[in-house]
């Protein structure tokens, strides 16, 4: 019996002992596994952190964040005042223009003058001789006139609601001209011209020798083209032309024209914001704007009692020709039986 208890005992021990040695092995694999496992996490891990670190140090490029790029465009353009040095004169108003003028239309007394004899680029006020030789001319304004390639402007490259096969009549054009200055109506207006676009454009320069615009030249009729000069002393006499037909005053004040182009309906607006301004009293305006020329203004109105044409060129920006609009007609409104010639003229040499 002792015998047959103590064979058990040795054989458990043998079948355990086989059983340690068959773990050993098995542990010391799935050991083995773990650390196999935690090496490659940690592998994974570091090179992780160093793509981080990689993609970090790609964003900073001479210092600055890649997602904090700002794209600088070039700079505009200096207008030929700038360059001229224009906008180092001072005045008692202090515009924003370096040209200004103001004169009574009746008395042709000034009131206001800033480098009015500078010869400048004039951009859309071009647009108002191109009026005045339309209108003059008595062609009828119900004629069909197509907008075709050579309207497109290649200068500037502006764009234009008008597209190549628009139909309108002579009358829609201007009216879009002289309101909403636009550019393709403008050089379909001279391109269908009697004789053709050589032709409008003599007639354009005719017209400024006999308004005695000894300081001006057109050389298309539009304003694109920055050959398109003229002086404040100058375009104060267009204004003064234009202003006398009825047609450019009532085109170039109105509001907004709204036009059919085959099945669509194009809404336009005045550029001059004035224009809805009920402080103000407008007869006649255009606006304008190509680098070289700044924002530019001219306009009929009527401030204290007294009828005016103010002249704005080279203005440094979109809205501050019409602020100093806005400057002249409270210093008319402030005292205007003590302005006069002797009293206010604010001369600076141009």
């Amino acid at each position: 019996m002792l015998n047959q208890t103590l064979q058990r005992i040795l054989k458990m021990v043998g079948l355990l002992a086989l059983f340690m040695a068959l773990a050993v092995p098995i542990a010391g694999a799935a050991t083995q596994k773990r650390q196999t496992v935690k090496k490659q996490q940690l592998t994974k891990s570091t090179a992780s952190k160093k793509a981080v670190k990689t993609r970090k140090s790609a964003r900073f490029v001479s210092g600055v964040k890649r997602k904090s790029v700002i794209r600088i465009s070039a700079p505009p353009k200096p207008s030929y005042g700038q360059i001229a040095g224009l906008h180092g004169a001072h005045d008692a108003l202090d515009l924003k223009s370096s040209v200004a003028l103001v004169i009574d239309q009746d008395t042709r007394e000034v009131l206001f003058r800033k480098n009015d004899h500078a010869v400048l680029p004039i951009a859309s006020l071009t647009k108002l001789m191109t009026g005045v030789i339309i209108s003059g001319a008595k062609l009828p304004m119900d004629e069909m006139i197509t907008v075709t390639q050579d309207d497109v402007d290649t200068e500037k490259g502006s764009r234009s609601r008008l597209k190549v096969g628009t139909s309108l009549t002579r009358g829609e054009m201007l009216h879009l001209a002289l309101m909403a200055s636009e550019n393709r109506a403008a050089n379909a207006l001279g391109r269908t011209y009697p004789g053709g676009l050589a032709v409008f454009v003599s007639l354009m320069n005719a017209k400024a020798k006999l308004l005695g615009m000894t300081d001006t030249r057109y050389v298309e009729p539009t304003g694109l083209s920055s050959r398109n000069q003229s002086s404040a002393q100058d375009l104060a006499a267009l204004v003064g032309a234009a202003h006398a037909d009825p047609v450019l005053r009532e085109l170039s004040t109105s509001t907004g024209y709204q036009v059919e182009v085959g099945s669509r309906t194009l809404q336009y607006n005045n550029t001059n914001r004035l224009i809805k301004n009920s402080e103000w009293n407008i007869g006649l305006q255009k606006t304008g704007y190509i680098s070289e020329a700044g924002y530019v203004l001219v306009m009929q109105t009527k401030i204290a009692g007294r009828k005016l044409i103010m002249v704005f060129l080279d203005s440094a920006g979109k809205l501050s020709r019409l602020g100093d609009a806005e400057r002249v007609r409270r210093w008319m409104e402030s005292a205007p039986a003590k302005i006069n010639v002797s009293s206010s003229i604010k001369q600076i040499s141009g």
